[in-house]
């Protein structure tokens, strides 16, 4: 980009997910935010400009606000966004604005369950059964040929938002079809991991396979949801290697990426199976981003930053600090919620670094980075998977949280 060109950003974070400034020269660019009040506090001062919206995946409202800015700064050269949630607007609005980067059409191959799943099936690589439904006839159909349970879930959305799983023929009435377009999919009971990393010259330059401790569906309805990096060499390397091809059947590269797949143990001869479940072109949420930056040492958010501004990737190298974990606790009560009492657990739980916690009478608001404004957040390193696991399990047992509901705030 040359100087005072003007670039948008659609944020909506308050944690430091990412660091803007960092990456981004806030004087010799023009660089302005459309932001959620709740993210507000995160925008850096020297921002040009700032729009607030009530919700940043309002393509709209946000439509609204760019014009806005771009009254005041001048035609956008770059639009960024980077939460999952804001890709599909960030993409449109490019279109219109007739920016360099991601296109709709791209877009969708990174958000659509479906589409993203014929892409990777189309190569030839294991995919779960898995087909469009518009009805609880069409679920019904087709648990008649790959049985129960099924998996219904939006073909776009992110942090379970709308999935379900379903054990028989009478569940399928309890979804609402009309509300967004579905799928189904055949239920996998393996366990799910994720593969966190960077795809670059055609290869996975670096990576960490996570393992989720319970799963996503299950933190909706009120389990703890924590995830510990695997140091099992062979699954380490079947994951490796079949996340490369994932990844690869996109023909997008460079990409930072969060993909998501099932893993089957090994059997007596051969190596663990994986399947692919989804995959998309951006970082992961929860403390991802910040275990990569404080056990790793490398910031997978100024990587995605950088990609999105049209700047070239170097190989990443990565500090062996350890196994990396992470906890999330959910929201004591409906949320917006007024925090009574709390317990924090540093200095209590071996291999504990880092905590996000919110003190007795502040409010957990009702915002839409889901993962992030929970009842509390854990980040772990230790030596071993089992260790950090193990710290996972007792800070889940341990932590104590509660609070009041509160009137609408946002």
């Amino acid at each position: 980009m040359s100087e005072q060109d003007h670039v948008v950003v659609i944020h909506r974070w308050r944690a430091e997910y990412v660091d803007y400034a960092a990456v981004l020269d806030h004087t010799a660019h023009r660089v302005s935010y459309v932001t959620t009040e709740v993210g507000l506090p995160r925008v850096p001062a020297p921002a040009a400009g700032v729009e607030i919206v009530a919700k940043t995946d309002d393509l709209e409202e946000v439509r609204r606000a760019v014009s806005r800015l771009a009254e005041r700064h001048g035609p956008p050269r770059r639009i960024v966004a980077l939460k999952e949630d804001d890709l599909l607007t960030a993409a449109t609005l490019r279109d219109e604005w007739g920016c360099e980067g991601t296109k709709p059409d791209q877009a969708l191959r990174f958000l659509d369950k479906l589409v993203m799943a014929e892409v990777v099936a189309s190569r030839g690589l294991a995919v779960p059964p898995l087909t469009a439904v518009d009805s609880a006839e069409d679920v019904r159909e087709f648990a008649s040929e790959h049985g129960w349970p099924v998996i219904v879930k939006p073909r776009i959305g992110s942090s379970s938002d709308g999935v379900a799983r379903l054990d028989g023929p009478y569940d399928a009435k309890e979804i609402d079809f009309a509300a967004r377009p579905m799928l189904a999919q055949v239920f996998n009971p393996h366990p799910i991991y994720h593969v966190d990393g960077v795809y670059l010259d055609g290869r996975l330059v670096a990576f960490r396979a996570s393992r989720y401790v319970n799963n996503c569906l299950g933190f909706r309805t009120g389990d703890h949801l924590g995830s510990v990096e695997e140091d099992d060499p062979a699954i380490v390397s079947a994951i490796g290697a079949a996340a490369e091809r994932f990844v690869g059947a996109f023909d997008t590269d460079p990409l930072v990426f969060h993909l998501e797949l099932f893993v089957a143990p090994a059997a007596a001869t051969g190596a663990p199976e994986c399947t692919f479940l989804e995959v998309g072109a951006r970082v992961g949420g929860s403390e991802i981003p910040f275990l990569w930056r404080e056990v790793h040492g490398y910031d997978l958010m100024a990587a995605a930053l950088r990609l999105q501004l049209g700047e070239p990737l170097e190989k990443p190298v990565l500090k062996d600090d350890g196994v990396a974990g992470w906890l999330l606790v959910p929201s004591p009560a409906r949320r917006p919620c007024r925090i009574t009492e709390v317990t924090p657990l540093s200095g209590r739980v071996p291999g504990l670094y880092a905590e996000a916690l919110l003190d007795p009478g502040e409010v957990l608001p009702l915002a839409d980075a889901y993962y992030e404004h929970v009842g509390g957040r854990f980040r772990f390193r230790g030596p071993t998977s089992r260790t950090v696991e193990d710290a996972i399990r007792i800070a889940a047992a341990d932590f104590r949280i509660s609070a009041e509901p509160v009137g609408d705030i946002a």
